[in-house]
């Protein structure tokens, strides 16, 4: 069900809201750039990350003047930071809370730590997730972009808003999935003008909120992913440096959204801080081959065929691959547009799989790229999880086209299976510890 959307007035503005769950604390998530409360619920991932934040709290979640459903401003009427704490505290007295916790993404983070500074007496906490204390280089601050590659995303913005963008930036385990793409440009539709989001852009540039963190006392956490690409790592090392008694946690991870990819551990940390009591999951864990499969150069295909063309070929990929599945005892656990995540329980059988799979493409006129590693993985209920997805993950990344590329695990687990493997040499698996040997198999 999707809440209710509701409006408090600040100042002259209207503010769009919605308020979900019952829980015992107020939780205000703060969004970043652009957001559209209502169109957020379409989208399974953001649906789920929202939902279990309303499991232990009364969840309110509200857009910023001059996005979503709030009132449209004049692109140089949008708002400021201060303007955005007058529009969060409208909010919260319209739903009479006078005291909640508060967390930040991205952009958000940065209102949420000026708020936290401002209203200690209103801010119960603070959780930050790919936070930046400001958005323009400087000497002492090196991890900002620079201006001209600020001036190269204003360009690209205007140009590309609203069509299949390349968010490869931000979100790059998804850019293999057309369905999110296209949903994704959709929500952006919905929630700005192209020129309304180049001017918020513009005016994040200005961000700058270093001299407020000494002064925020409420309890703090600061959480931010390994391989960020937007908001690089050591932004979040050093705002829970310099927030009093803030408290860092670093998941592994490339995508700058936190409810893209491991939600769980995220959610587990917020829920652990806030209420102090950290959710028991019913969890098998269970020793599993992972395959990750990519259809090399996509893209280019898709120009050259057509859609409907590309489409039919994705059909007829996508039933060999669940055919070759069902052969080796595989199990399907999510399909990212034109790319496959299984698991096997014996490696050589996710091996041969793989090697199928390619064989079987190369038919179609297609190559296909597949990585694989065997380790423990946490079941749940559809989905599987755990460190080795993600070392799966990057290894099928490595894979050249037409190459099953498998960690020194995989290939020590099916000696005698009569498979041959090429040495690949080592590699530093991005967020992932320590370096690891891989090999192509065939």
């Amino acid at each position: 069900m999707v809440p209710r959307t509701q409006y408090a007035r600040s100042g002259k503005v209207n503010i769009a809201y919605q308020v979900i769950g019952e829980g015992p604390l107020d939780l205000v998530f703060v969004t970043g750039w652009v957001s559209h409360l209502e169109l957020a619920w379409e989208d399974p991932e953001r649906a789920s990350f929202l939902r279990r934040l309303a499991s232990f709290s009364r969840l309110i979640i509200f857009d910023k003047r001059g996005t979503g459903l709030s009132d449209r401003v004049p692109d140089d009427q949008l708002p400021t930071l201060e303007e955005r704490m007058d529009d969060l505290r409208a909010v919260m007295d319209a739903v009479h809370s006078q005291r909640a916790a508060l967390f930040g993404f991205s952009e958000g983070g940065s209102m949420s730590m000026l708020f936290a500074a401002t209203y200690p007496e209103r801010t119960a906490a603070l959780v930050t997730f790919s936070c930046f204390a400001k958005r323009a280089w400087s000497p002492d601050y090196p991890w900002a972009p620079t201006p001209e590659a600020r001036a190269k995303e204003y360009e690209l913005i205007e140009r590309e808003w609203g069509n299949l963008m390349d968010l490869s930036h931000y979100l790059p385990s998804k850019m293999n999935d057309a369905e999110f793409v296209r949903r994704q440009a959709t929500y952006f539709r919905h929630s700005a003008s192209p020129s309304a989001a180049v001017a918020l852009l513009r005016m994040n540039t200005q961000v700058d909120v270093r001299s407020v963190l000494p002064a925020i006392s409420a309890p703090t956490l600061v959480m931010h992913r390994t391989g960020d690409l937007d908001v690089n790592v050591e932004e979040g090392r050093w705002l829970a440096a310099r927030i009093p008694g803030a408290h860092f946690v670093e998941f592994p991870g490339d995508d700058h959204m936190p409810w893209i990819g491991d939600q769980d551990s995220i959610l587990d940390e917020v829920e652990e801080f806030l209420t102090g009591v950290r959710p028991v999951h019913d969890i098998d864990r269970v020793l599993a081959t992972v395959l990750f499969t990519d259809i090399v150069g996509s893209t280019e295909h898709l120009a050259r065929m057509g859609d409907k063309a590309w489409h039919q070929m994705l059909d007829r990929h996508h039933a060999i691959a669940r055919r070759e599945f069902a052969s080796f005892r595989g199990r399907e656990i999510n399909t990212a547009g034109d790319g496959f995540f299984a698991t096997f329980d014996g490696p050589a059988r996710g091996v041969r799989c793989a090697i199928c799979i390619q064989d079987a493409a190369r038919r179609l006129g297609i190559a296909v790229r597949a990585g694989l590693h065997t380790g423990e993985v946490e079941l749940h209920d559809d989905d599987v999880a755990g460190m080795a997805v993600h070392i799966g993950a990057r290894v099928a990344g490595l894979a050249d086209a037409d190459e099953t590329l498998v960690s020194s695990t995989v290939k020590d687990l099916v000696s005698g299976s009569g498979l041959r493997f090429q040495d690949r040499g080592t590699h530093v698996l991005k967020g992932i510890p320590g370096e690891w040997r891989l090999y192509a198999a065939s």
